[in-house]
């Protein structure tokens, strides 16, 4: 199951995180966001412990919206290390999201 990342938790379970971080910006508006979400349910039951897999609401989180410069939704980046190292704005589809941790896995 996707975490829920928010402004509080987003340094220690993203940033400071030892494994690969894939961050899904949404909202609850957003009818996209909603199609993605099973997407994103399923690269977190692949990965288990190997890669964290969660969903940052951006609007009960602001800053870390704004921080990362979230403008359109959805909008989905990859963290290692502490920072982005992929960003997909819409849809993409569940083998991206899985070669792209993969890779940052390598």
């Amino acid at each position: 199951m996707a975490i829920e990342f928010t402004d509080d938790n987003f340094a220690s379970e993203v940033l400071e995180s030892d494994t690969p971080v894939l961050v899904d910006f949404w909202a609850v508006w957003c009818q996209p966001c909603r199609m993605l979400a099973p997407v994103i349910d399923a690269v977190a039951e692949q990965f288990g412990d190997a890669a964290k897999v969660g969903k940052l609401d951006i609007d009960n989180n602001r800053d870390t919206a704004i921080k990362y410069q979230i403008s359109a939704v959805p909008t989905v980046m990859l963290f290692k290390g502490g920072q982005p190292i992929k960003t997909w704005v819409g849809m993409a589809n569940k083998d991206e999201f899985i070669s792209a941790i993969n890779n940052a896995q390598g």
